[in-house]
């Protein structure tokens, strides 16, 4: 849409009204701050979303794969050709075996439930979420025979242990005795305390190379579970099907999706339902573009007149109109956008500022599941919030455009 010098000048006046007219340029104001909340809004909550699942996804992909080859009984005795047999799959990229079992630690009297997780060493240190994330000691201390162990740094708080303290971890798969079973009690000194960012795992989990994890558990040279990464973390269950036909009868395959199913199916419809919602303040605000366009045109009508009968053309008095509310459109979408990065950069930092205001902790890990506010924006869906914006904005200007252009000058000038 190209104005020529007139309508131009006439847009730019009727952007900035004069005396007597600062009613409709509050009105439009309060359209275009509507807009750049809007929109704001809209962003900041799509970029959480997202940072949301992504951190999710990473961490508990990270950990545990994009599926895993469960033992019946979480026994896998003849686990080595499991493992060649995935890594022979076609679109599987690595098979990790793991023994991962429930059990008690104790430590100075405390005592708290944790996960034990037995992984050979390259293992421990080739993973990429343990690797950066160690507050404390050194993975490389986790050497077969050692009796060293790393733990998350939610469990070393509740237990209050440190790198070279002595934790007990207490197994039900001991002794028989006439009288039962004597659960087994072995000490492990802590050499590293990790933090990968998910409470569930930094509160819970104790690492140790599994060859200790074996003789923990009494498991011989058996494992529990195989872990295996595919190149299509969306195409893992048609990639592993071949797979699944081979281990029927030794386990059973279980994908992220199943694992995991819960959590991110609320995400996705969290994720829709806030998209929806917040739309609609976009939409009142260009409730408010149409309303101060519309008084601006009755305030406007003698002049709109006095226009026509100089010889504006009513195309270029809807161009005059439809550039004034899309002018205010893409202010108020371009400060949005603005805005919202400014918040995702100092995201952390305004949630520690509520928190100290309100004094209430907005930001609990044990509920939140990550331990800092995460975000990610997607480019192509700030691109749909600004098609969004601007598309509503330029509906928002046809109805007062068209009312301006279809002033009767004879009408309105009949008694000048």
């Amino acid at each position: 849409m190209i104005l020529n010098r007139y309508e131009r000048m006439i847009a730019r006046r009727y952007l900035l009204p004069g005396k007597g007219e600062a009613f409709i340029f509050l009105v439009a104001g309060i359209s275009l701050f509507a807009v750049t909340l809007g929109v704001a809004a809209l962003v900041i909550v799509m970029s959480v979303m997202n940072g949301f699942r992504v951190e999710l996804f990473d961490k508990v992909i990270g950990l545990n794969g994009h599926a895993v080859v469960q033992g019946y009984g979480n026994r896998l005795d003849n686990w080595r050709d499991i493992v060649a047999q995935a890594k022979a799959t076609p679109g599987v990229t690595s098979a990790v075996p793991l023994i991962e079992q429930p059990l008690m630690a104790s430590y100075e009297g405390r005592v708290e439930g944790v996960v034990t997780r037995g992984m050979r060493v390259e293992d421990i240190r080739d993973n990429a979420v343990l690797n950066g994330k160690v507050t404390a000691g050194s993975l490389k201390a986790l050497t077969p025979g050692s009796g060293n162990v790393a733990i998350g740094a939610r469990l070393a708080e509740e237990l209050g242990a440190s790198v070279g303290g002595e934790v007990s971890l207490i197994s039900p798969q001991g002794q028989t005795t006439p009288f039962g079973t004597v659960p087994r009690i072995v000490s492990y000194r802590v050499a590293a305390i990790f933090e990968v960012g998910v409470y569930d795992y930094d509160k819970a989990f104790v690492i140790m190379p599994m060859e200790d994890a074996q003789t923990l558990l009494m498991l011989d040279d058996a494992v529990g579970m195989i872990e295996v990464q595919t190149a299509d973390a969306d195409r893992v269950a048609e990639i592993l099907a071949p797979l699944a036909d081979k281990v029927r009868r030794k386990g059973v395959i279980s994908d992220w999706r199943q694992m995991n199913s819960a959590l991110f199916e609320a995400l996705a419809v969290e994720r829709v339902a806030m998209f929806v919602v917040l739309s609609l303040i976009i939409l009142v605000a260009v409730f408010n573009i149409l309303s101060s366009l519309i008084m601006l045109v009755r305030a406007k009508t003698r002049d709109i007149a006095i226009l026509r009968t100089m010889g504006a053309t009513r195309r270029g008095l809807m161009k005059v109109f439809i550039t004034v509310g899309l002018t205010i459109g893409t202010l108020g979408t371009v400060s949005g956008l603005i805005l919202a990065q400014i918040f995702l950069y100092f995201r952390q930092s305004v949630v520690g500022f509520v928190q100290f205001v309100t004094g209430q902790n907005l930001w609990d890990p044990s509920i939140r599941f990550l331990t800092e506010l995460p975000a990610k924006t997607n480019p192509v869906e700030v691109v749909a919030v600004t098609v969004m914006a601007l598309g509503l904005s330029f509906l928002a200007t046809l109805y007062p455009a068209w009312k301006a252009a279809s002033t009767d000058p004879v009408q309105v000038l009949r008694y000048e």
